[in-house]
């Protein structure tokens, strides 16, 4: 039985689904996905691998841009950006996110930061992870409140990105771009298809295949109780003290 934190299943699994990219993006307060590009990129390095590039913004030592997030948007519009990673007040089951807030949109019950460019990342990243640690039917809902980005385009509209997976702190969805809905392909250890569908508020298809999320092997969790740690720690201190 692997000692591994939730957390660490959590990070290990983003690590796998990053596998094949060139160049990933991560916003600045997201450290669990940070340290799974970390991850990804040390595992790369160690196999004699073609390097993959790291975007944190916020970050001094694992960014190269030198103004914010203009030249994230840049840079994701010339296709030079793999992989990114949105969350949301609320996701529903075609992919859509809220950033927005609760309620009839002015008069929002509940009001969050803002959509800020994640409709403009959804449509040119083409490997967009939806992740949300909380896997509640108030995150995962129906029918999102507001629209912040869409899930699904109409077949005219032309659109090179989208949502690749939604990783919860309960399982791993991938995302069907011809169904437009999400289908379980993992579920963590300790948890139940009963526990998953009465925690969603939305309907999703299970995998034939549907499997335990495997731990990370004892190797992964060296480098992510070493190296990656410490490398976390220049952009996310409180995060690691916490670990």
């Amino acid at each position: 039985m692997s000692d591994a934190t939730p957390r660490e299943l959590l990070i290990a699994t983003i690590a796998q689904l990053l596998d094949g990219v060139r160049h990933v993006a991560v916003g600045s307060s997201s450290p669990i996905p940070a340290a799974a590009a970390m991850l990804l990129r040390a595992q790369k390095e160690m196999a004699g691998e073609p390097p993959v590039r790291l975007s944190i913004l916020g970050s001094v030592k694992h960014n190269f841009f030198t103004n914010g997030s203009g030249e994230l948007f840049d840079c994701a519009g010339q296709g030079r950006i793999d992989a990114f990673f949105l969350g949301g007040g609320q996701i529903d089951g075609h992919g859509n996110i809220n950033l927005v807030g609760v309620g009839d949109y002015p008069a929002t019950k509940v009001r969050w930061p803002g959509s800020f460019g994640s409709a403009y990342l959804y449509f040119v990243v083409p490997r967009v992870i939806l992740f949300r640690e909380e896997h509640t039917p108030r995150v995962l809902v129906d029918k999102v409140d507001f629209i912040s980005a869409p899930g699904v385009s109409a077949p005219e509209v032309y659109r090179t990105g989208g949502p690749h997976a939604l990783l919860t702190g309960m399982a791993l969805f991938m995302f069907d771009k011809d169904k437009g809905r999400f289908r379980l392909v993992s579920l963590h250890p300790g948890r139940t298809l009963g526990e998953v569908r009465e925690a969603t508020g939305f309907e999703f298809d299970v995998d034939s295949g549907l499997r335990t999320t495997p731990d990370p092997d004892p190797a992964t969790l060296a480098l992510l109780r070493g190296r990656i740690r410490d490398e976390l720690s220049e952009t996310y201190p409180e995060f690691v003290s916490q670990l």
